[in-house]
């Protein structure tokens, strides 16, 4: 009887790396692994979730000892390749030598030349949920590398929007978000690490487990009821499935981003893939179905984003801010206020209209360092960054140090006061 090629004969494990490179080619400086720090510490390393990464990545299992442990090849090495590196990743972490074979499989994995070695590093240094993007562009022309730094860029760009847009689902549901919950929806991607896959033709967002699972999972949601709705209209030319779309996460931003992805392409689509950490989220399948868009659905999508636009409804708010900028065309009459907003709605700034007496009102409460209030309706034109109707225009008082701080707006604005009250 034969014993595979990579098992001993006397039944020890043997040392996890085969070769030991002496210089490490696969960790860079700001790179992604470099990114999540320094090589995950094997005691916190689950032997179980290490293996389902590599099988993810493409890494081939080539034999072990059953039970005891595994050993693992990078994508496209073959078994009668001597000089190829392999893991040993033990079964479990109850052997006493499990957190030793651990430690010398991720040093393995900071050494190999395989791109996936990396994002290996992160998935362990950071339980995240991965999700990759991919575009199919045409070939560039011989010795041209322009059109492949202008695919690269609408890749980069178009995934940052879509990881937008599912921040912002998170926040709320709408079908136009405009400035609304902007900056807290990029706060909650503060800790995404973005791993380039060579070619620039796929990109992979690594989301953090502990802050970000509900953008993937919302995301998840949003993009198949976005390719659901497409479907929808391209067999029946009903818009209808869009309307029902919102609730899942839908919104003109997501359609624009994923319009953003699929221009100038053959094709696109979106993987998901969850930290095998975490597990699976409640009311998501284990191995979710990339999701694929094509030039023909780009008609549908820009309609629908069209849609969005048009029929977000205004939102009646009542706003506490700090006056920026005063404008008029004279010492007396109408004016335009710019706001910076303290409370009551989820944007950074609005514009509104006051007539003389409001106007004033709003000049001296600048003038000794206090907000105002005021009513009105937040409109969707201009991405919720205008009020109308505006009425009920009053000084707010606030505590010492939010004065002294609006005081101090007021000294580095002082030159837009200065246009106001010439009326320039």
């Amino acid at each position: 009887m034969h014993r595979p090629m990579d098992e001993p004969a006397d039944g020890a494990i043997p040392s996890a790396v085969r070769p030991h490179p002496d210089e490490p080619p696969g960790l860079r400086p700001g790179g992604p692994a470099a990114a999540a720090g320094t090589l995950p510490d094997p005691a916190r390393v689950d032997p179980a979730v290490l293996a389902a990464l590599l099988a993810r990545h493409g890494w081939r299992r080539r034999g072990g000892a059953a039970g005891r442990y595994s050993r693992w090849t990078p994508p496209g090495a073959s078994a009668a390749a001597g000089g190829a590196t392999s893991l040993l990743v033990p079964g479990t972490g109850a052997f006493p030598d499990s957190e030793d074979l651990l430690g010398e499989a991720l040093t393995a994995l900071a050494r190999s030349a395989a791109p996936s070695a990396r994002d290996i590093l992160v998935s362990l240094a950071v339980p995240s949920d991965e999700i990759r993007w991919w575009r199919e562009a045409p070939e560039p022309a011989a010795g041209v590398g322009a059109a492949s730094w202008t695919g690269a860029e609408r890749l980069h760009g178009a995934a940052r929007q879509i990881l937008l847009a599912g921040a912002l689902a998170v926040r709320g549901r709408a079908g136009y978000h405009g400035a609304r919950h902007r900056r807290r929806a990029l706060a909650a991607l503060d800790g995404v690490l973005i791993g380039p896959a060579p070619g620039g033709r796929d990109l992979t967002a690594f989301v953090p487990v502990e802050t970000g699972r509900p953008v993937a999972v919302r995301l998840h949601h949003a993009l198949h009821a976005t390719r659901e709705a497409v479907d929808y209209q391209r067999a029946t030319g009903g818009m209808d499935a869009f309307d029902s779309a919102v609730a899942a996460g839908v919104s003109r931003e997501l359609t624009e981003a994923v319009v953003a992805l699929v221009r100038g392409s053959e094709g696109a689509g979106i993987a998901l893939e969850w930290a095998p950490a975490a597990g699976t989220p409640d009311g998501c399948p284990a191995r979710p179905e990339p999701v694929e868009f094509s030039p023909g659905d780009l008609p549908a999508l820009r309609r629908a984003g069209a849609r969005y636009l048009r029929d977000e409804p205004a939102v009646p708010v009542r706003i506490t801010g700090a006056v920026v900028r005063m404008r008029r065309s004279g010492p007396r009459g109408a004016g335009i206020v710019r706001l910076r907003v303290l409370a009551g709605a989820e944007v950074p700034h609005v514009r509104l209209e006051l007539d003389e007496e409001a106007y004033r009102i709003a000049g001296h409460a600048h003038l000794v360092g206090l907000p105002v209030r005021v009513e009105g309706r937040l409109e969707s034109r201009g991405g919720f960054r205008r009020l109308t109707r505006t009425s009920q225009v009053v000084p707010v008082q606030v505590d010492d140090a939010e004065r002294d701080r609006l005081m101090k707006s007021l000294q580095e604005n002082v030159d837009h006061f200065e246009e106001a009250c010439t009326g320039e």
